[in-house]
């Protein structure tokens, strides 16, 4: 699809059905190309098994709390 700088400010809504629809949309300016919008990939919902963060301090046996404390220690010391 292509669209002016009219159409992005009078019709934005089909320029955001194109994009749901996966199209990329050049913006065009005085007949010529001055860029493109194009469509989000779509992220993966991850579940909690699946997720990267999950399991990462599975062998570290301090509690999550004290987790914590550490990562803000450095914020709080600085005062």
């Amino acid at each position: 699809m292509e669209a002016s700088i009219v159409d992005l400010r009078y019709h934005m809504n089909n320029v955001l059905k194109a994009l749901r629809r996966n199209e990329k949309v050049n913006i065009l300016y005085r007949g010529k190309i001055m860029g493109v919008l194009s469509p989000i990939k779509k992220q993966q919902k991850l579940s909690v098994k699946t997720h990267p963060f999950c399991g990462m301090h599975a062998k570290d046996k301090t509690s999550v709390n004290d987790i914590i404390k550490k990562l803000r220690k450095f914020r709080y010391e600085s005062i």
